[in-house]
């Protein structure tokens, strides 16, 4: 980064410049904890020869500062998990609404708005590149670009069958519902990794973008719909004003599809992957959100559970995510909630 000639060619420095960038958030936590390591160590030496009262004022000032310590360590724990070949890499969050109809519309857009709330909590950009509306309320699936450091690493722990039970505010009776909404998640994939497909691959059309209007937006073809004719795997984009933006979009995503689907027919895992995922339904759900009979949000992989509903669907998702990783990504599910009747 020295060099003269660095900024010569901008979208390399540029990558080097983020890659720097990353390693320094990487390694100062790391300095810095070792730091407070040795000042704590150096405060228990130093009491080790004053009087009673001081010692007692150095003791309350340590009891003070080590919860804090503690919880960076184990943030850097968590940071050491984040191992795999794309941990550190951006992620696409995709939600589709299951079983129970306009419940279930209403219950993907609820996630929609958590996962929302998750990613501006820890500092990431979380885009819609698409969004089918439900027919009645809510949302039949939507599409997400979360863009920040460690995303795909975190949030692939969400990845299964989220469960509702709640009363439906669609019921004029007021019963209680079970909503199902499944979240998928795989990692962005640079233009570099990416391989290299024919034209002949792809099936591309345009349509006029939904929602409000404003300049183009609504008037001419802006949005992208593409499909991968060998794999059937379509992605639609509309998020952008133009339609180069869009096409560009569209195919990222894509391309990571692509990739993460031939990933999985070479190791052989295709077939387990979406048998723990499930179908969208009773029986393959790996989190819970009770909000009736009484508040409860649980994860059937972990046990690790939360009282606190309101605080989870405003994105306070950490204790799940970080349980799940603490455990070591564990597919199969623990001891449920019960049935909703309980």
């Amino acid at each position: 980064m020295s060099q003269d000639n660095f900024w010569d060619n901008r979208a390399y420095a540029q990558k080097l410049v983020d890659e720097s960038a990353a390693i320094k958030r990487r390694i100062e936590p790391l300095l810095k904890a070792e730091s407070q390591q040795a000042d704590m160590q150096t405060m228990l030496e130093l009491a080790d020869g004053e009087e009673e009262a001081t010692q007692k004022e150095i003791q309350s000032e340590l009891t003070a500062d080590l919860p804090k310590f503690t919880e960076q360590l184990e943030t850097l724990e968590l940071e050491l998990m984040l191992d795999g070949p794309h941990d550190r890499s951006n992620c696409i969050l995709s939600i589709n609404a299951g079983a129970g109809g306009t419940e279930s519309c209403d219950w993907a857009n609820m996630l929609l708005r958590m996962y929302q709330r998750w990613g501006e909590e820890r500092g990431w950009q979380v885009e819609i590149s698409e969004l089918l509306p439900g027919e009645v309320a809510g949302i039949k699936s939507a599409t997400l670009l979360v863009t920040g450091e460690n995303s795909y690493g975190y949030c692939k722990a969400e990845r299964g069958v989220h469960r509702l039970v709640r009363i439906s505010p669609f019921d004029s009776n007021k019963r209680r519902h079970t909503s199902f909404a499944s979240i998928d998640v795989i990692a962005e994939i640079e233009e570099s990794e990416q391989e290299e497909l024919p034209p002949a691959e792809f099936d591309v059309g345009t349509f006029r973008s939904g929602g409000k209007g404003g300049q183009n937006v609504n008037k001419v073809e802006t949005a992208v719909r593409i499909r991968h004719i060998p794999t059937g795997l379509v992605v639609a984009c509309q998020n952008q004003r133009s339609q180069h933006q869009n096409r560009a979009t569209a195919m990222n995503i894509l391309m990571a599809k692509i990739t993460a689907l031939r990933e999985d027919e070479q190791k052989s895992e295709l077939e387990k992957f979406y048998g723990d995922k499930g179908s969208i339904s009773w029986g393959n759900q790996i989190r819970s959100y009770v909000f009736q009979p009484y508040r409860m949000v649980k994860d059937l992989r972990t046990n690790v559970q939360a009282s606190d509903v309101q605080g989870v669907m405003d994105g306070d998702l950490d204790p799940f995510v970080n349980g799940w990783l603490r455990a070591g990504c564990p597919t199969e599910k623990a001891s449920g909630i019960g049935d909703e009747n309980q």
